[in-house]
């Protein structure tokens, strides 16, 4: 009789200290990271509505729109509109295209990277805005509409799917809702190329869970407030 309580008691221990772990991990990615995603928008919203209104009031004084989309490529490989605040002069994509025909240097650079260490389209407003990274704020209206997440890959533009799926991964991107913030995002910040993004990718779907999520959104607090942004 003692021996049989005993292992029950063992089974039950077993079964206690496992079982809510393997169900958590698979709730979270499904549905757990959505809900997190809306409650905490829904309750920083009336913190950030007025943020961005005064943002956005400001780049309009600059002249054209203050909030614009940009098409990204989100879960599945549906294209969404990702909402940003204008950080650069108007028509920047021709003022790109122009200064990679004039600069061999920095469309390398463009090519490695997807980005530019001095961009000289980014405007002065911009630039503040950057290092607070306060630009991003109108993406919680992405992540409330579902096209994007809190936490997750950082979002790339149609133009750089056939650069992604030539890397030959797993692919995890498609599998997960594009990030404001993400593992790349607080680990690279600015620095790191194309093809180590898309590892970082790899990295934070296998070890995606509540806690990881949680621990990123405190590292994004702490990479936002060393105002490294560019």
């Amino acid at each position: 009789m003692n021996r049989f309580k005993m292992s029950y008691t063992f089974l039950d221990d077993v079964v206690e200290n496992t079982e809510p772990t393997t169900r958590s991990r698979r709730f979270y990615p499904s549905a757990g990271k959505r809900i997190l995603d809306i409650v905490v928008v829904v309750l920083s919203l009336p913190f950030v509505l007025p943020i961005l209104a005064m943002v956005w009031l400001l780049i309009l004084l600059d002249g054209g729109k203050g909030i614009y989309g940009q098409p990204r490529i989100g879960v599945g490989g549906r294209v969404f509109k990702c909402w940003k605040i204008r950080t650069m002069v108007l028509d920047a994509d021709s003022v790109l295209s122009r200064l990679m025909d004039e600069r061999p240097d920095l469309a390398e650079e463009w090519k490695t990277n997807q980005k530019l260490e001095r961009d000289p389209r980014i405007t002065w407003w911009g630039k503040m805005l950057r290092r607070a990274s306060l630009d991003e704020l109108p993406q919680l209206l992405n992540v409330l509409k579902g096209d994007m997440s809190l936490i997750g890959p950082r979002p790339f533009t149609p133009d750089q799917k056939q650069l992604y799926d030539s890397a030959g991964s797993d692919l995890a991107y498609y599998r997960l809702r594009p990030g404001i913030s993400g593992l790349w995002q607080v680990e690279c910040r600015n620095n790191g190329t194309f093809q180590q993004r898309i590892a970082f990718d790899e990295s934070y779907a296998t070890d995606l869970t509540f806690l990881s999520d949680i621990r990123l959104v405190f590292r994004t607090v702490l990479v936002i407030l060393r105002a490294t942004g560019k």
